[in-house]
């Protein structure tokens, strides 16, 4: 079924919440004239700049009993607690969520053979894949009679651009599919990935959603795209956030309209590669290495050859999202292609965090200093791999509050290039 409702979007649209609340309930009344319970698919607090909690919540006072439940695609990612559903869902009753978990109570849909695999990634990987989903989803349970997927559209190290088909086979996928997804992401080359529409990946992800979509309910997408306010939009030298388009219906166009315009809004061309280069990573996001290293994936294509990345992590924790991600990232480290392709021959156990390992990697061109607060230690950065940078003595070099994103100088004269939300696009120095 291919059906769009709302294509609302461009580079310098800016849309405000009464503007999408209107968007967003008049394609409702449309689209779930006839459906039973729904269940609803947003993202978990990672992506609390999506509008998704925003779009859940109007969803939920629209639907009020119709909705059945709420089910953040998580992923990989550890559950939400209370006050990050309150602080992103406002007044979406608690009663109505679910956790995923992406080691159990998955279901298997089918499997798209080996040699398919083989062929999309030009013979880098040879092996079947399995589409799994959370069992509530399936027709067969009869639990829900629409899948409404709420989310962002946005740069991606896996498939190149997020959401869609991703938000149900890895949002709410098993450890097969997304380690073996991740792994296929990684290997075939995250500069052939980054920020492209059609990619292996996704072309895994619609051949699985062609295949074996009809065991699933009907699926509304409902997805944003996102980036900042430029200062001339605000006065402000780093801005806020601004929603640049809304796109909404069944089928795959709305998806392609949304990546498109990404494509455009958070795909950030630097005009000559970055010798230094900083991030800042927010305490209440990042946690973990596991998520803090958008970092380093999200801008090492704009990296010069030995330049310095330097990551300001003061609410690091961790490295993996769960216990036994964080022993395979402390066993092994973060290490560039070959090295982890030979660790796999022996240890095929989490192909999922080897990918990571891989994505964390600068492939030896480039320094990474991480620069933890006080939660994680000096030995811990190093021994996986990384440089250990005083996060103390960084902040009072580099203050945050008086940067601008993009070139800076200092009083020094030292020049560099400064990402306050690594999440928002790609940084590279070559057209894609």
């Amino acid at each position: 079924m291919e059906k769009t409702y709302v294509a609302c979007g461009g580079i310098e649209k800016d849309l405000c919440d009464k503007e999408m609340e209107e968007l967003l309930t008049g394609a409702l009344s449309e689209a779930l004239k006839d459906s039973g319970k729904v269940i609803a698919l947003p993202p978990d607090i990672t992506r609390i700049h999506s509008k998704a909690g925003f779009l859940t919540e109007i969803t939920s006072n629209y639907l009020k009993d119709r909705l059945g439940a709420v089910l953040p695609a998580l992923g990989t990612h550890k559950p939400m607690i209370d006050a990050e559903i309150s602080r992103m869902f406002g007044n979406t009753p608690k009663n109505k969520f679910l956790v995923h978990n992406w080691r159990n109570n998955i279901t298997e849909l089918g499997r798209i053979e080996d040699s398919f695999v083989e062929k999309i990634t030009e013979g880098k990987v040879c092996f079947d894949w399995p589409v799994q989903v959370n069992k509530l989803l399936t027709k067969d349970n009869r639990n829900f009679s629409l899948i409404i997927s709420i989310g962002q559209v946005v740069v991606h190290e896996v498939c190149g651009m997020s959401n869609h088909a991703k938000n149900i086979f890895v949002g709410t996928g098993g450890k097969e599919a997304i380690d073996k997804s991740h792994f296929i992401g990684a290997v075939y080359g995250i500069e052939k990935i980054m920020g492209r529409i059609n990619t292996p990946v996704r072309n895994l992800f619609d051949e699985g959603f062609n295949r074996f979509g009809n065991k699933l309910p009907p699926i509304l997408w409902v997805l944003t795209v996102i980036n900042k306010r430029t200062e001339n939009e605000t006065g402000k030298e780093n801005g806020t956030y601004a929603v640049r388009g809304l796109y909404i219906g069944f089928g795959r166009d709305c998806f392609e309209k949304a990546a498109l315009l990404s494509s455009k809004v958070n795909v950030n061309l630097v005009d000559e590669p970055v010798n230094k280069m900083l991030v800042y990573l927010n305490p209440e996001e990042y946690r973990t290495t596991w998520l803090g290293n958008k970092a380093i994936y999200r801008t090492r294509m704009a990296m010069a050859d030995s330049g310095e990345l330097i990551i300001l992590a003061p609410g690091l924790e961790r490295f993996g999202e769960d216990l036994e991600l964080d022993q395979f990232i402390r066993k092994y480290g973060y290490r560039s292609t070959n090295e982890i392709l030979k660790i796999t021959k022996k240890d095929n156990s989490n192909l999922c965090a080897a990918a990571h390992l891989i994505h964390g990697s600068s492939e030896g061109r480039f320094t990474i200093r991480y620069c933890p607060g006080e939660k994680m230690s000096r030995n811990e950065i190093e021994d996986t791999g990384f440089k250990w940078g005083n996060f103390n003595e960084m902040k009072e070099k580099f203050d945050i509050n008086k940067l601008s994103s993009g070139w800076n100088t200092l009083p020094c004269q030292e020049r560099f290039f400064y990402v306050s939300n690594p999440a928002l696009g790609l940084w590279t120095n070559q057209q894609l």
